[in-house]
């Protein structure tokens, strides 16, 4: 498997702390799906990797959907009779519902309570509510706080915009021998939530680190961008590259510890599938598999029938399947380095296979080549460790067709990917193979 060229600081035991330190620089931050928020986030990358910013006005159609208006927010709070803040966006931006309307004016509790929203069943808690596409305002603040409220006049400011603007996103491109494609994404839209945004973000911004130093048989685009019309836009924009599109991940709650899940792509067999179930078969990690359903992440985008790409979904627990999801536990106590290290690296395990899951043609079909003489066989019976090799060695021989890949003969042995390809490159160096498409020794 190919390991070359990865910086030592990404292998190394500080590999998760790297990964969690990129989480808390990103946290303080309030993200949504347009806005200086996501500016900002994209300019952090850009400290890391070369990033391409990309702008498209609202207004624009894509598909039956339309970019929205621009939302910023510069404070936002309720203050009670004695001026103090009860609510305070700048203490924590959950406090604000994503995409509030500017509002200004004193009214009293009971005008007041529509617009809050609290998780009774975790009183410490801050939940994390959106309104995107219906103009109206909220708060989010803790049970606990919102029991406390006395019924008396409060003060309501929202100083927000919305106008036109621009949605943003951030795309990084590393060309390979083919323009065939990786497609890494993830979603920048969510304020200060560690696992369902950052974890992704960070993981998906190391992973480009990792492979702009590595020879590259395929070509890798990195999508940074909002959740849902962020997948919709580049889309509409893009319908000209998404043939070359031939594996995809979409990378979101990678860093909570539980065990990793994939959810399978549309096609449910795409060889990303094939290579994710695998890699995961023969890590020995607890992990889940389940099939593509069309609610999640931008899998859904990439999947619907229009574009049935190859694209699946890598997360450790599901989402709202934790009970932190979408408020502000899920913070950087909840996001763990070691959760984050281990996702970046059966992401990479995955890309190795793709990289190396070529298709092999055996010169020497008739029968079983004479092993021994080429120093491929052990010379003294009975050895065990080299039992299985040997078998790997001759299924690479039987299943070396020109009809099955690397990782075909890998599934049908029933043994890691690794092993096989290890067998392959003996093979290759004795002349017993060639590389279906390319010039070999007979």
């Amino acid at each position: 498997m190919n390991t070359g060229g990865v910086p030592k600081t990404f292998v190394s035991s500080d590999l998760g702390k790297t990964l969690h330190d990129f989480v808390a620089e990103l946290y303080p931050l309030c993200r949504s799906i347009t806005g200086e928020g996501v500016r900002d986030t994209l300019r952090l990358i850009q400290r890391r990797i070369p990033l391409e910013m990309c702008e498209v006005p609202s207004g624009t159609q894509v598909f039956d959907w339309t970019v929205p208006l621009e939302w910023n927010v510069r404070d936002a709070y309720i203050k009670n009779q004695a001026g103090a803040r009860i609510v305070d966006f700048k203490a924590n931006n959950l406090h604000l519902m994503s995409y509030s309307t500017p509002l200004q004016q004193r009214m009293r509790l009971e005008e007041l309570k529509p617009h809050l929203f609290s998780l009774p069943d975790h009183p410490e808690w801050i939940p994390y509510r959106t309104s995107y596409y219906q103009e109206r305002w909220g708060f989010c603040l803790p049970q606990k706080d919102l029991d406390r409220l006395a019924d008396e006049e409060y003060d309501v400011l929202i100083d927000s915009s919305l106008k036109p603007g621009a949605l943003t996103y951030g795309e990084r491109y590393l060309p390979g021998e083919t323009s065939d494609e990786i497609l890494v994404s993830c979603h920048v839209c969510h304020p200060s939530l560690c696992n369902d945004n950052l974890s992704g973000i960070a993981v998906a911004v190391m992973l480009a680190q990792t492979m702009a130093l590595r020879a590259r048989r395929y070509s890798y685009r990195f999508l940074f961008i909002p959740g849902t019309i962020g997948s919709i836009t580049w889309l509409a924009r893009n319908e000209h590259l998404v043939p070359r599109i031939k594996h995809g991940l979409v990378l979101t709650g990678v860093g909570d510890a539980g065990g990793i899940t994939y959810k399978r792509s549309r096609q449910g067999q795409a060889e990303i599938d094939r290579a994710m179930v695998h890699v995961l078969k023969h890590s020995g990690d607890a992990h889940a598999l389940i099939d593509f359903f069309p609610y999640g992440y931008d899998e859904r985008q990439y999947c619907s029938p229009g574009f049935d790409l190859p694209v699946g979904c890598l997360m450790r627990t599901p989402h709202g399947e934790y009970p932190e999801y979408h408020s502000s536990a899920d913070n950087l106590d909840f996001v763990k380095a070691g959760s984050l290290a281990h996702s970046y690296t059966r992401c990479v395990e995955v890309f190795d296979l793709l990289e190396c899951n070529r298709t092999y043609l055996n010169q020497n079909p008739k029968c079983e080549p004479q092993l021994g003489r080429r120093g491929l066989y052990r010379a003294i019976a009975g050895q065990q460790d080299k039992q299985l090799k040997e078998l790997v060695l001759l299924w690479v021989l039987n299943l070396s067709d020109g009809h099955h890949n690397v990782l075909d003969i890998a599934e049908r042995a029933d043994v890691p990917f690794h092993k096989v390809h290890a067998a392959v490159e003996a093979l290759l160096a004795v002349g017993l193979l060639k590389e279906c498409g390319r010039p070999g020794n007979a």
